[in-house]
């Protein structure tokens, strides 16, 4: 099997039906349509067993605190990325894109057991819904959290009181305070 990222790229795209697939700094990625997600990952399951993670990415123009994007000319979505792997070490990211206005993609926690745990994960901080996941519950937040701290649109507090990147207060000490470093040389003095 090869191990090259751009043949294996180029060789999943064909197992998983996809015209989309890169190999930038190294790591294969395949693109697959939404509708394909769940097929992709059943076709990748006896040659890449490994589940390894799943999460998500907000793509938006929109930020609660911080400088918004120079350019709104991408599409605003959440990128949807899990990443497979076999047993003689090599990885694949599948990628897909979902729709901010309808936040969901079928489970593929029935395909890879793993994926259970990241798509409850991506379920609480981003507010996407796994369709037919065994159970959506919360793992970090408390039940009665609202919100979902890792859309770009979430309102991070402690960034309104020090916005990223919070920048260090630093004062300089008094000359010939207590611990402030001598320029004289230890040798020279007596």
């Amino acid at each position: 099997m090869t191990t090259n990222p751009s043949e294996l790229a180029e060789r999943v795209a064909g197992v998983v039906g996809s015209d989309r697939f890169t190999s930038d700094h190294g790591t294969a990625k395949v693109y697959v349509d939404v509708s394909s997600w769940v097929a992709a990952h059943q076709s990748l399951a006896s040659d890449m067993p490994f589940f390894s993670w799943l999460s998500a990415i907000d793509w938006a123009a929109e930020v609660a605190v911080g400088e918004p994007p120079e350019s709104d000319e991408f599409e605003q979505r959440y990128e949807i990325l899990s990443c497979v792997g076999s047993p003689d070490g090599r990885m694949v990211v599948l990628s897909t894109d979902i729709s901010k206005d309808q936040a969901s993609i079928p489970s593929i926690a029935d395909v890879f057991g793993g994926a259970n745990w990241h798509e409850r994960e991506a379920a609480e901080m981003f507010g996407i819904e796994f369709i037919g996941h065994p159970n959506l519950t919360h793992l970090y937040l408390p039940d009665a959290f609202e919100g979902h701290p890792l859309r770009k649109t979430f309102p991070l507090l402690s960034r309104e009181v020090k916005p990223w990147p919070g920048t260090v207060d630093v004062e300089d000490m008094p000359e010939g305070s207590a611990g402030t470093p001598s320029t004289e040389n230890p040798e020279d003095a007596g």
